[in-house]
């Protein structure tokens, strides 16, 4: 589905900074003045995991964004759940955040529900910090989100984390769909880009 002129996409970066004694990345979610005013009077869900953390004190995005009063609706849990308690390849079912009470939806295996989810919100957030690896599945749970938020023409707030990997890239890539999967993504492994620039390249 083409995107229509009201739907906003925003991809928030993660910057340097260049102190006395050294140069410091700042992910995006420690950014707040630049995007908690865009929700503001807004109904807001999030995908995050245990990497979606905010300032030196590692404090969950989802504690921060309810703590500034943002009307936070619901969190979609990746590959290893919400908190990152699940093992890999396990089930992640529909939950309820032990912490703060916020409802949770898997997107990790699909979600009949995904479609009437997204409906009920304005702007959705997206926070994990990736590997730089194909075989990652975050990478095909951003894609599911976008494709969500196009769809119903939500607002999409991609909050940047920079790759561990650098600038490495190397390896083969997909040719067939045929085996396309949620670890077999059609980019290298590894690949030097941020998770969030390597969707825009799909």
């Amino acid at each position: 589905m083409e995107p229509t002129k009201t739907q906003m996409l925003v991809l928030l970066k993660a910057k340097t900074v260049d102190s006395i004694q050294q140069q410091a990345i700042v992910p995006a979610a420690d950014q707040l003045s630049a995007y908690l005013p865009l929700l503001k009077g807004k109904k807001v869900g999030l995908m995050g995991n245990q990497t979606s953390v905010v300032g030196k004190q590692n404090e969950h995005l989802v504690d921060v964004l309810l703590r500034e009063k943002v009307d936070l609706k619901f969190g979609f849990a990746p590959e290893h759940g919400f908190r990152g308690d699940i093992e890999r390849g396990e089930k992640v079912s529909n939950d309820v955040d032990s912490k703060t009470g916020l409802p949770l939806f898997t997107l990790y295996g699909g979600n009949e529900k995904q479609d009437s989810i997204v409906q009920s919100i304005d702007v959705m957030i997206f926070d994990l910090q990736d590997v730089g690896a194909r075989f990652y599945t975050y990478i095909t749970s951003l894609h599911r989100v976008m494709e969500l938020c196009a769809k119903h023409n939500k607002e999409l707030i991609v909050l940047d984390r920079p790759n561990p990997c650098g600038d490495q890239v190397d390896g083969p890539v997909r040719k067939d769909d045929k085996f396309k999967s949620n670890v077999s993504y059609h980019i290298k492994s590894p690949w030097f880009m941020d998770l969030q620039s390597a969707n825009w390249q799909k």
